[in-house]
């Protein structure tokens, strides 16, 4: 699955034997919930979300739509435009042109005042914001919304600044949802991003990872680093644990903390790190992992160092600083008020102080130092940097810490013998929404058509 994503016209998508975690969860007795994307096949109906888990849907299956008419586009195929949303498994026609971000999070809330407070529950918002829709119109965002960054003088970093501030609102109102539903108390929030922001290139927003190195289909700091919050009251409050934690650590760590009564019978990359999040106690992760042969590049963490290895651009040009830093007209005590006027911050039921606020902000800005950055021709050659002390990978370490370079070298082409083959398959026309009423289905159970090619 880590060779690219799943192109709607490929037939393939996570294997059926694969057991997940919404599927972990209604075994312990939960009901389970997805909105928003799901991205892991589409082809056949059993890779739908539906058979995969989920009592209830309601989203798109395929990798993103556009924020007001809910149509996928593949402009790199001559296909139909075609429309991809649905509710569990029926296609749900709306032409209201509703903001997809606050569609999914009326939906959110329905889901939530609907729930049998008997009962547990799972539910993932896989909201499509901040990514872009379709490439004709990439970022969109509500005119009232873009009004409140005329200040910013890129137009379209104003529009996705309009994406964010409409993403901000949903946290607050699915927190609201949940003390109105005296549910937030037992449930455990997580807010996170899957990777970094897009500056450039494919699917391109201007996002800014800076003052991290790269972004997002990269192996560089500011393409896999993220931020990440989770809430729960039985957790300590305003604590920053400066530890690795994987996506994959989600599942075995979730079923400890929230007392699942199952068992995970396969092996799988994720470790249980709720000793860690809880009290700072081992396990801790001491290696992150990632590869991608499509776009040519690999990075491993070990410790306190990091190999990036291959560039994800023919010349190079994304191995550098991309965006800036885009905080000038933030300052410290804008900043302050607005978090706590934020929806969430009011929905909470811990206090928020202007001293919690600054000194969490201070605690996570990264910091990178006075160091000038040295040569790292990733065209030429891997490099090596201090993680811990180098966050943004200025100082290549490959030719003074020539021993700890073949030491991750020896252990990185050990864990490359492990890499199975890609699932990818060649596309498949016969996808085209417009045999199936200009909508994206499950278009491999249906008999072929008869193209001319």
């Amino acid at each position: 699955m880590s060779f690219m994503v799943i192109v709607s016209d490929e037939p393939w998508g996570l294997p059926l034997n694969e057991k997940i975690m919404p599927q972990y969860f209604k075994e312990a007795g939960y009901s389970t919930h997805l909105i928003g994307k799901w991205h892991l096949g589409l082809y056949k109906e059993p890779y739908t979300p539906m058979q995969r888990g989920y009592d209830t849907f309601f989203g798109y299956h395929g990798p993103y739509i556009g924020y007001f008419d809910y149509t996928h586009k593949m402009f790199t195929r001559n296909y139909s435009r075609g429309y991809d949303l649905r509710r569990n498994a029926n296609i749900e026609w709306r032409n209201d042109r509703v903001y997809a971000t606050d569609m999914f999070t009326k939906e959110a809330v329905a889901v939530i005042e609907n729930l049998n407070n008997k009962n547990p529950f799972f539910m993932m918002v896989n909201h499509l914001a901040p990514h872009a829709g379709n490439e004709d119109v990439p970022l969109e965002a509500k005119e009232e919304d873009i009004r409140q960054f005329s200040y910013i003088k890129n137009p379209r970093r104003q529009i996705l600044s309009a994406m964010v501030k409409s993403l901000d609102d949903s946290v607050g109102e699915i927190v609201s949802s949940l003390r109105r539903k005296n549910l937030l108390d037992d449930t455990i929030i997580i807010f996170y991003s899957d990777n970094g922001g897009p500056t450039e290139f494919l699917h391109a927003t201007t996002a800014s990872n800076y003052p991290l190195k790269g972004q997002k289909q990269s192996g560089w700091e500011g393409g896999i680093r993220t931020a990440a919050i989770i809430h729960a009251s039985f957790l300590p409050q305003g604590v920053i644990r400066n530890r690795y934690f994987y996506i994959a650590d989600f599942l075995p760590t979730l079923l400890t903390i929230s007392n699942a009564n199952v068992n995970i019978s396969t092996p799988i990359d994720g470790m249980d790190l709720s000793n860690m999040l809880m009290n700072d106690r081992p396990p801790y992760r001491d290696e992150v992992l990632t590869i991608d042969d499509v776009f040519g590049y690999s990075s491993y963490i070990r410790g306190d160092f990091k190999l990036v290895n291959g560039s994800s651009s023919e010349d190079g040009i994304a191995d550098k600083w991309l965006g800036s830093n885009n905080n000038t007209n933030v300052n410290a005590a804008n900043y302050v008020f607005n978090v706590l006027n934020s929806k969430t911050a009011k929905a909470l039921k811990y206090s928020l102080t202007e001293r919690k606020i600054s000194c969490l902000r201070k605690r996570t800005v990264v910091k990178c130092g006075n160091n000038v950055a040295n040569n790292c021709n990733l065209l030429e050659g891997p490099c090596l940097f201090n993680i811990i002390n180098d966050p943004c990978e200025k100082v290549n370490l490959a030719t003074t810490q020539k021993a700890m370079m073949t030491s991750m070298l020896e252990s990185f082409n050990e864990k490359l013998k492990t890499v199975v083959p890609a699932l990818r398959k060649p596309p498949n026309p016969n996808c085209d929404p417009i045999f199936f009423n200009l909508t994206w289905t499950n278009w491999d159970d249906y008999p072929p058509h008869i193209l001319d090619f």
